[in-house]
Order: C-alpha cells, then structure tokens, then sequence
C-alpha cells in the first residue's frame, strides 16, 4: 500500500529500457557463446553440470531440490494479447489500473517501448496490447512472483541451506532467491554476484 499522489508504478528515481529492448541487450551479452534453448536443466542436470566448474541456476529453488521440503507459493500472471486496426490504444507502454472492479492490473502497449514507428518515421497502423492479469499460482504454472509471508520465508530459508551446501551451484533471479527484484536490481545483483564469484 502506498499513500501518495505519485501514480508511477515503480518507486525508481529513473526509468527506462535499454536501446534495442532486453532482448537485443541480452543477446550483446551472450555473443560468442553458445546457448541451447528449450532445453529441461532440471532433467539434464549430470551432463549440463559437468560441462563447467560453475552453473548459474535461476529456475525455482524449491524445483531444484525436487520440492523435498514442500512447495513454495508463487503468484503467477495470465496474458491476454490482441492485435488491433488502429495506430495507438492507449499511447503509452503501460497503462496500470488500481481499481476494484478492473480485472487486469495494468494494459501493456508494446509500440510504446520503443518500436511504435516503421523506418520513415511513420506510425505503424496496427498495435498490439496486452492485458495483465494477477492470478493464483499452482504447480505447472509460470511462476512470477516470491510470497513474502512468514511461512514462505521460513520454508525457503530451508532451501537456502541445502542451497548453501551445493558447492559449484549459483542460485539467482526471482526464483533461485526466492526475493522479488525489479529489472534494475535483478542487473545490480548479478554484477555484485560477479564480483564475488569472479575475485
């Protein structure tokens, strides 16, 4: 809960994306280096392992360890994508709404971010949106968001031990840490990882 006037969504005194989008800045960063996609870690732990000194695991942590201490809670999201006919929705990347009786949490404008025109200038004609919708998480779905209760906390502080004892295994992000990070801190614990492990 926030009592302020401030409708920004985030709490950051700057904002913004990279040039290109996280996809073109993550793909700087893995230039080189071979990636394999749609690839189950969890299923191929033994041969993925004992291809390096290091592995850096961002899936859930609770996964990891077979849920052998029990499952972590989740919150998870649902999407709704449609194209529409027109140049602009809503003008904006992200519009959040607060009120009780929308059912999506904010409406995602994707042009916005940075691709809203062709190569003239020119507004392209159609746009895509996204509604967000806040659901419930449960096992086989995505998940997005850390619990942060008191059960949760003490559940996963189990994990974190077990995790502690895995010796060449890097836990990070949401899920490996079981904490919520915003992109900018998800960029800043990675780095701070870096130092530490690179020293």
């Amino acid at each position: 809960m926030r009592l302020t006037f401030d409708n920004n969504y985030f709490n950051a005194l700057y904002q913004g994306i990279p040039m290109g989008g996280y996809t073109e800045m993550v793909a700087n960063m893995l230039s080189g280096i071979e990636v394999s996609l749609g690839v189950d870690y969890l299923k191929h732990k033994h041969e993925l392992d004992a291809l390096s000194d290091k592995v850096v695991y961002t899936g859930p942590i609770d996964a990891y360890f077979g849920y052998s201490l029990g499952n972590l809670e989740y919150r998870s999201v649902r999407f709704e994508n449609e194209i529409l006919d027109i140049p602009n929705f809503q003008g904006n990347a992200a519009v959040n709404y607060t009120d009780r009786e929308t059912p999506f949490t904010r409406i995602i404008e994707h042009k916005w971010f940075e691709f809203g025109k062709d190569d003239e200038g020119r507004d392209i004609p159609k746009t895509v949106i996204s509604r967000e919708y806040s659901s419930e998480w449960k096992p086989g779905d995505e998940p997005y968001y850390p619990v942060n209760d008191e059960k949760n906390s003490a559940l996963y502080r189990e994990y974190r031990a077990l995790a502690d004892m895995e010796g060449k295994i890097i836990f990070g992000g949401r899920l490996g840490e079981y904490k919520y990070y915003d992109m900018d801190q998800v960029i800043a614990a990675s780095l701070e990882m870096c130092r530490k492990e690179l020293r």
